[in-house]
């Protein structure tokens, strides 16, 4: 193995590669301590800490803790996905973006360009929010005043803006998804803090004389998604396909069998992104008017760990999920395609009925691929914050409250063993071995998996 790792730095390509994206992830951690001017940043974090299970505990994840700490990155990422996010929706909804899409490298260009300007304008609107309510929170900032409104709007908007740059940067000259490692980077530094925390109720005895047989369980049950999550993001649904025999001048061609996988969950970790930021639309609108009597319960009831939150959020990553295969994956076009160069399925005739088979099939699993990002989504965040069931309408919550306080509220872990964060970190180290993977084998280097690399190759040839 450490062989295998030396071959990426034998390879200057990809020893550029790596060097440019650890380069970039360094820029990005190191403007994350640059606070932005006339915030009192120690009382702010004071406020978020108290907040941690709602959006602002959310926001705080994928920015790696710099919203608490109030820097020109505080926005993180999310102003790109909710623009991402919106173009996607549009191609579905508004015929000339649709034909854009399909126009080619040209097309997505044009596409790139205007999720930047989204990008830019909900920067914008963002920026100016968090500035009028922390002015109008008191206590956070220093010197208000419209100088103050101005320097954070410019400050925080030209902060997403760079990071933007940064992730497309990633992707055009570093390894994997720039975004995704962004993400995955604002993550993974928190995870210390959370081990901390971890360690600290276990010296504490927080949760009684059982605290010792918690902490087994726990790391047990994290253990067990991690490999859970590896497992099904391998998992794939093979179907078999055979080419007929052809002349071709005097040579016979095809005759041989293969197959066409479909992963089970084709998505990885965008359903649950795009759903979490859907859901959070709301409460970032509304913030400002959490204690209005009349928009306040609506907003309480889309906290982290609320029932309709809850419901909603696995709703939406039912529905991106198939949002997303609808667009990445297109069951005529690759029946098509197969019939073009004699491929069939056996049993299946060829064209619109080999379509329908496979969509048939790509349905099926996109549900079970949605049912597990919900199921590792939910199941870890109940174990930190709890469901509250008792907070429900009337006689039915009347009828939870009696349920253990450790079921209603949760054991008060730390945010970063949510499973959004577990599968977001495990999904994107993935994908980045596969890509430096596939580069190794590329160039004729031995993989990191026992049955990839050079010799395999070789013996496929002959």
């Amino acid at each position: 193995m450490i062989e295998k790792f030396l071959n990426i730095f034998r390879i200057p390509d990809l020893r550029k590669r790596i060097l440019f994206t650890l380069a970039m992830l360094a820029v990005y951690r190191i403007g994350g301590h640059i606070p932005i001017p006339g915030i009192n940043s120690q009382m702010f974090q004071q406020f978020i800490e108290q907040n941690r299970g709602t959006l602002l505990g959310f926001v705080d994840l994928f920015s790696g803790g710099q919203f608490r700490r109030m820097t020109v990155f505080a926005l993180g990422i999310m102003p790109y996905i909710t623009a991402s996010i919106i173009l996607q929706l549009l191609t579905v909804v508004y015929e000339p973006l649709a034909k854009l899409q399909k126009e080619g490298e040209l097309g997505r260009k044009k596409i790139t360009q205007w999720t930047r300007y989204v990008t830019l304008a909900l920067s914008a609107v963002q920026s100016f929010g968090i500035a009028f309510t922390l002015q109008k929170s008191g206590g956070f900032v220093l010197t208000p005043g419209v100088g103050f409104v101005l320097m954070t709007v410019l400050t925080l908007t030209t902060g997403s803006v760079f990071i933007m740059w940064l992730g497309e940067q990633i992707t055009e000259r570093g390894i994997g998804n720039g975004m995704s490692l962004l993400i995955f980077a604002g993550i993974v530094v928190g995870l210390p803090r959370g081990i901390i925390d971890l360690s600290d109720k276990a010296r504490n005895f927080t949760w009684g004389p059982l605290t010792p047989v918690w902490m087994i369980l726990l790391v047990t049950v994290m253990v067990a998604v991690v490999a859970f999550i590896v497992f099904v993001e391998r998992s794939e649904r093979r179907i078999p396909v055979q080419y007929a025999k052809r002349i071709v001048g005097r040579k016979m061609m095809g005759g041989q069998s293969t197959h066409l996988p479909l992963r089970v969950n084709s998505g990885g970790v965008m359903p649950v992104i795009f759903a979490s930021s859907i859901v959070t639309i709301p409460q970032t609108l509304l913030f400002g008017l959490r204690d209005n009597p009349h928009f306040g319960p609506v907003l309480r009831a889309l906290y982290w760990g609320e029932p309709l939150y809850t419901v909603l959020y696995a709703a939406g990553i039912i529905f991106f999920a198939y949002f997303y295969i609808s667009i990445v994956f297109n069951p005529n076009e690759v029946a098509d395609n197969m019939r073009k160069y004699g491929g069939f399925i056996p049993g299946i005739r060829p064209g619109k009925r080999t379509a329908d088979h496979i969509n048939e099939i790509l349905t099926r699993i996109t549900l079970v691929g949605a049912m597990y990002l919900i199921i590792i989504s939910l199941i870890p965040e109940w174990m930190i914050t709890g469901i509250h069931l008792n907070h429900l309408y009337g006689p039915i919550g009347r009828f939870f409250e009696n349920m253990p306080d450790r079921v209603l509220n949760g054991l008060g872990l730390s945010f970063y063993f949510g499973g959004t964060s577990l599968l977001i970190v495990v999904g994107v180290a993935m994908d980045t071995v596969n890509q430096i993977e596939s580069q190794l084998i590329m160039r004729h280097y031995d993989g990191f998996t026992p049955k990839s690399g050079r010799i395999r190759g070789r013996r496929n040839w002959a």
